[in-house]
């Protein structure tokens, strides 16, 4: 078959791509401001560190419930309604912050956020493995997950900006405005391969030319619907589940807890936190594409699928382990860099365990098992933020946190190596 990545008509892809980079973009810098505005909200409002603990805990329990409704929503409605819907959810939750007076009331908008924000990494996977067959998948999730990372970068600088002129309050609501704006952009551009007036029949063939699984395509073309009962029958659910619920709350802690860190160890306030910021983020992006290109150069290389995702897992989860000196380094630019460095392995491994989900599971369940999957990274999260802001509240010092957090991609690992063979599942239709 000829390869027609080389003809115009490919671009189409790229532009879907593109536009889930640019929703994973608004996503961060929403779920981020909070992160950066923590010392400022803190001495307005008087929270201590087990209050923001329990706020982003809320973020965290709302997340992993809009998992559970989002996979199966995004799977029933299809991409482009599932996706505006979960969009205008979190938009509406980052502009609700401004109103917030007390705990509860960040809480509360922190859930309306969370809950809205559980859509985006399902809808985007899914929409991923209907645009691109699987040796192409870990590269486009890559591109479309630094969004992420890029979120990160943009969001100091935005909020700081609006901060200082207008107050911590208009942060929340400029930026949250930005989610709507995308979705009249998304209803405008996006539609499915079958749909779409700009793919042609060769470039449709090369979309499902790994699709010659009779047994899986039955599955789909039968209209048989795939329950969680029949998911949780595979060991992989559960193993895949794990991995996120180990690895996801170390993401959550360098975005919600980074910029705070710095603040108390290292004695940078928000406009100096700035350029520390966007080099970590910067990083973690070019981990995160990185990532996905390293692993399907080793499918082109004539690897296995199971043997690119794992070793491309494994190479990246070693440079996290110099994570566990950061406290007790006194050169501010060796801490930046080395938090850098495991960021971009998160972002790596992100890449891969998204593509591992469309790599194992049918499409027409790849948006359900994304959500299972987040329901674990974001338990792991809202446990994690609690036992975090405790710590701290305790102890005063990060030392044990980051301890934990440099062993959890090696243990994410072993738990794929030992329990998930990468290839497709098949469900009796």
């Amino acid at each position: 078959m000829e390869d027609i990545r080389t003809t115009k008509k490919t671009n189409v892809r790229w532009v879907v791509v593109t536009l889930i980079f640019f929703a994973t973009t608004v996503n961060y810098i929403d779920r981020q401001v909070i992160g950066l505005l923590k010392p400022y909200i803190q001495e307005d409002l008087g929270w201590t560190e087990a209050d923001y603990g329990y706020i982003v805990t809320a973020f965290q329990i709302a997340y992993g419930i809009g998992m559970i409704m989002c996979g199966r929503m995004l799977d029933r409605l299809g991409s482009k309604l599932g996706y505006s819907i979960a969009i205008i959810v979190w938009s509406l939750g980052a502009v609700l912050h401004a109103a917030a007076r007390s705990v509860v009331g960040f809480g509360a908008a922190r859930a309306v956020l969370g809950l809205g924000e559980a859509g985006n990494f399902p809808a985007a996977v899914k929409v991923i493995a209907e645009w691109f067959p699987k040796r192409d998948r870990a590269f486009a999730t890559g591109v479309f997950n630094s969004g992420t990372t890029i979120g990160a970068v943009v969001a100091p600088i935005i909020v700081t900006a609006i901060t200082l002129q207008w107050g911590w309050r208009w942060a929340f609501i400029v930026t949250g405005l930005l989610g709507f704006i995308w979705v009249v952009i998304w209803w405008m551009l996006y539609k499915a391969p079958d749909k779409h007036p700009s793919v042609n029949a060769a470039e449709l063939a090369y979309i499902r030319s790994d699709e010659n699984d009779e047994k899986s395509e039955d599955v789909e073309q039968s209209g048989h619907t795939v329950s969680w009962r029949e998911l949780f029958q595979h060991r992989q659910t559960y193993a895949i589940l794990f991995s996120r619920f180990v690895t996801d709350w170390v993401w959550w802690f360098f975005l919600f807890w980074t910029p705070d860190f710095l603040n108390k160890t290292q004695g940078v306030d928000l406009k100096a936190t700035v350029l520390p910021l966007i080099i970590i983020y910067l990083m973690s992006s070019i981990g995160g594409i990185y990532g996905g290109h390293v692993s399907s150069q080793f499918i082109r290389m004539g690897r296995s699928v199971n043997f690119a995702r794992k070793t491309t897992i494994l190479l990246f989860a070693l440079l996290v382990l110099p994570l566990n000196a950061v406290p007790y380094i006194e050169n501010m630019w060796v801490v930046v860099f080395i938090i850098g460095l495991a960021t971009s392995t998160h972002q790596a491994w992100a890449s891969n365990i998204f593509t591992i989900v469309s790599d194992v599971y049918p499409k027409q369940v790849v948006g359900s098992m994304t959500g299972i999957s987040s329901v674990g990274g974001a338990v792991g999260g809202a446990l994690a933020s609690s036992f975090v802001g405790l710590i701290l509240e305790w102890t005063g010092s990060y030392a044990m946190i980051f301890m934990i957090a440099s062993t959890m991609y090696l243990l994410a690992w072993l738990t794929l190596r030992l329990f998930v063979p990468i290839q497709q599942i098949t469900f009796k239709s």
